[in-house]
């Protein structure tokens, strides 16, 4: 199953991503800020990163 990653503080918008790739087939997990991103990406593998610019802590750039 293909995993992504979803760094995204708005909750409306994180939901409507993650639903929609679950409905795809997809596996997504979401977390709210820069540094849970951080963490998560280079401690487990992801096919995909859909990575948010403006982010608490750490921006997305």
């Amino acid at each position: 199953m293909i995993k992504i990653l979803i760094v995204e503080d708005e909750p409306k918008v994180a939901a409507f991503l993650k639903q929609g790739l679950e409905e795809s087939g997809y596996l997504p997990q979401v977390v709210v800020d820069g540094i849970a991103g951080k963490k998560l990406a280079l401690s487990n593998h992801y096919d995909l990163i859909l990575l948010d610019v403006i982010i608490p802590h750490i921006g997305g750039i």
